[in-house]
């Protein structure tokens, strides 16, 4: 859900603004990233070029290595004690990233597009510690969803390597709109709850495929020209970014070259709810539909959670109520249940996004339930939803939490981060005993 008057006066003023500044309850939070900036020409590397098999991309990256959509990055193992990236002139300049070695805490640094820096050096923070698991792994992941990079190079020290660090068998993917990319949290998409999702239930690789203001309708919302039920088919986002990049011709993702996710979270609709953007409600329930028909095309074996929406709440006499209606909650219920009747599991079909066809999917028999709906109400209260309508970190946190509870009931995952930091600053505590 977007609450600006102009979604294109953001997006001209979009890439003069991937500055540093975290802003806390309207006041700036003191921050200290490090210059990571190097000269190359000054160190002895072994490098790696962007397309090298020892580098794992997470989430949508198309041919040229530019990321996309929320919270994409890069993982590898690596000997030695030094780790350096060169990004190439498609890096949206200045932008924020977070990166990390082992399960330490994550470290932020602005990225120059075109240049070079210096992420792990001997005087890395746990850069000389003995890893309990050889090799020392390094993750980056992208902090903003609407910047990018574009990887040109990895350099480790002379006489080090890159190692492949193999992918988690578990998969997870989420579909939405800025309340998933993290719009209005602290660090944006590493503070959203899809992320947290993904990252909190451990041992599992996920992506989010997550823009502001898009609607599941294709059709113009808030300056998104095309809506989920289309552009989920294709490797990036909606965003001014894409334009200037791919232009009038984006490039549809392989989903043939990459592995299927096992569940899908999506949790759109806020945008179509909206009277600015004009979806009338069979429009909405059409292209949902659609949606979870293409995702049940692409990845046949995938379970599908559809999220019920929340719309923020308003002042009633001496308390908080939420907004009414919470958004299509009948509407979506039926359409779960459609999916799950014997109609359509006798007689599947599916939906291709690019080609705009519908058609049957083969199946022996009858197909099996694959939708499931998790209800958000009661989940967040007045004080989790920002002053622009989005969770807080502390509710984007509840978010994640629900759901990965959810999902531990209905699919018997296990939880397997026990210790690597998910959200970065959110230590809070008090160990004053008299106050």
């Amino acid at each position: 859900m977007v609450s600006w008057s102009s979604l294109t006066l953001l997006g001209l003023t979009l890439l003069s603004k991937a500055s540093a500044v975290i802003l806390q309850n309207g006041q700036v939070r003191e921050t200290n990233f490090p210059n990571t900036r190097i000269d190359p020409s000054g160190y002895s590397f072994k490098t790696y070029p962007a397309n090298s098999t020892e580098i794992s991309y997470k989430g949508r990256w198309d041919s040229k290595y530019v990321s996309w959509w929320s919270a994409p990055g890069i993982k590898f193992g690596y000997t030695g004690q030094t780790v350096a990236i060169s990004f190439g002139n498609l890096t949206t300049d200045g932008v924020l990233v977070g990166y990390r070695i082992g399960g330490l805490d994550w470290t932020f640094t602005n990225i120059t597009a075109g240049a070079t820096h210096l992420l792990v050096s001997p005087e890395y923070p746990g850069a000389k510690l003995t890893a309990p698991i050889n090799p020392w792994t390094f993750e980056l992941r992208v902090s903003n969803w609407a910047y990018g990079i574009q990887i040109n190079a990895v350099h480790v020290a002379a006489g080090e390597k890159l190692i492949k660090i193999p992918d988690f068998n578990r998969r997870i993917e989420v579909i939405g709109d800025s309340l998933a990319s993290g719009m209005y949290t602290s660090y944006e998409s590493m503070s959203s709850w899809a992320y947290g999702l993904g990252e909190g239930l451990g041992n599992t690789e996920y992506s989010v495929t997550a823009y502001p203001g898009i609607c599941v309708a294709d059709q113009d919302c808030w300056g998104n020209p095309r809506g989920q039920s289309h552009q989920w088919f294709y490797t990036s986002d909606t965003g001014g970014r894409a334009y200037q990049i791919h232009g009038e011709n984006p490039e549809p993702w392989d989903f043939s070259k990459h592995p299927a996710a096992d569940i899908v979270v999506i949790n759109i609709g806020t945008n179509d709810h909206n009277t600015h953007n004009n979806v009338s409600t069979e429009d909405y329930i059409d292209a949902l539909t659609k949606l979870v028909q293409g995702v049940h095309g692409k990845w046949p074996k995938a379970q599908v959670i559809v999220m019920s929406l929340w719309l923020g709440f308003y002042q009633s006499g001496n308390t908080y109520l939420p907004n009414a209606p919470q958004g299509w909650v009948n509407e979506i219920a039926q359409m779960v249940r459609w999916f799950n009747s014997d109609d359509y599991l006798r007689n599947p079909t599916v939906y291709d996004g690019v080609t705009k066809k519908t058609t049957k999917l083969k199946v022996k028999g009858k197909d099996k339930p694959f939708v499931h709906l998790f209800n958000t109400t009661g989940i967040l209260q007045h004080n989790d939803i920002a002053p622009q309508w989005h969770p807080t970190d502390v509710g984007a946190i509840k978010v994640a939490s629900h759901l990965q509870q959810f999902i531990r009931n209905t699919f018997g995952w296990e939880f397997y981060a026990t210790g690597p930091e998910v959200y970065h600053e959110t230590l809070y505590w008090n160990d004053e005993s008299e106050y």
